[in-house]
């Protein structure tokens, strides 16, 4: 127990600091590259920043504990969504554009709909085919919705990654190339870390993803949403939460589809924590779109909605 503990905590905040390096070096080399701002934002970004959840998730259907990967991805998606965004609105106001309104929270809540319909049944490689092949369909709504107005921002979120000083080739392949090998060493010693925890307090692989796993690979999202919040910069957080869900729907569901595919076996989990997972985005979308921002009374219900979601898995 208390070794799991220690992997578990060691785990996880090597995972934290190494995904912070992994999103700013392969950002900056994606620049030097000369891949187009749209490109940079939402797809190199938002694909690292769910590096900890893929790998993660990778690793534990890889090594047969699927129930760990469903429930990082189902707790991720919970936590982005009530607990990172609730934790911003007690900062600051959050103001929600109508583009994000219309493209970003649709695209995100179909994503989650997706994968809760999907992990009911045996999560197999045709389910993770699927995934994939929707994510593909969603690169290219992206690409496509490059040249429309408001797009340009994508750059000022890239800024504080990017910085002034031009980024050397050299110096960033290594940064990101240590960082995502330092990720994925994080990620085995999380899930071992994990398992015993789970084995130790007799608790289901599924409710500690849910829970442990889940918060922990949240909390770069959570840190920079805070840090965010307390600037004032906050014009592009909403859509960078619900872009973090869309990749952890397909991306990492298809992942875990191809790598360890198999039934889940906490049905509590799948049935309702995916329900709860599905619930919780409408909310947030519904309260954004009436007052097109996060208030702290959203806020609030949003937390709160994430505290029952673990009370109703833990009974």
């Amino acid at each position: 127990m208390l070794l799991g503990l220690v992997y578990s905590i060691v785990g996880l905040a090597v995972l934290s600091l190494a995904a912070d390096q992994f999103v700013r070096g392969a950002a900056r080399l994606a620049v030097v590259l000369r891949l187009a701002p749209i490109v940079v934002g939402a797809i190199v970004v938002g694909f690292g920043t769910s590096a900890p959840e893929m790998l993660v998730s990778g690793v534990a259907a890889a090594n047969g504990r699927i129930d760990i990967g469903v429930g990082n991805i189902i707790g991720s998606n919970v936590a982005n969504i009530s607990l990172v965004l609730g934790a911003a609105s007690f900062v600051a106001l959050v103001p929600v554009g109508r583009s994000v309104i219309r493209r970003d929270a649709a695209v995100s809540v179909a994503a989650v709909a997706m994968f809760a319909l999907l992990v009911q049944g045996e999560l197999g490689r045709p389910e993770g085919a699927l995934l994939l092949a929707a994510l593909g369909a969603w690169f290219v709504l992206i690409l496509r919705g490059a040249r429309t107005p408001g797009r340009e921002t994508d750059m000022d979120d890239l800024s504080e990654l990017v910085g002034e000083d031009p980024p050397a080739v050299g110096i960033e392949t290594v940064r990101t190339a240590v960082s995502l090998a330092l990720v994925a060493g994080s990620a085995y010693i999380l899930v071992e870390g994990a398992e015993r925890v789970a084995d130790a307090l007799n608790l289901s692989g599924g409710f500690v993803g849910y829970t442990m796993v889940a918060v922990g690979t949240s909390a770069p999202e959570l840190v920079t949403a805070v840090a965010a919040a307390r600037q004032r910069e906050t014009e592009l957080l909403v859509g960078n939460l619900l872009g973090s869900n869309v990749f952890n729907s397909l991306a990492v569901g298809g992942v875990i589809s191809l790598v360890g595919p198999g039934p889940v076996g906490d049905v509590t989990l799948q049935t309702l924590g995916s329900v709860m997972m599905v619930v919780i985005c409408v909310v947030s979308w519904v309260a954004m779109a009436i007052g097109r921002r996060v208030t702290r009374i959203d806020g609030i219900v949003l937390l709160g909605l994430w505290v029952v979601s673990i009370v109703l898995l833990a009974g």
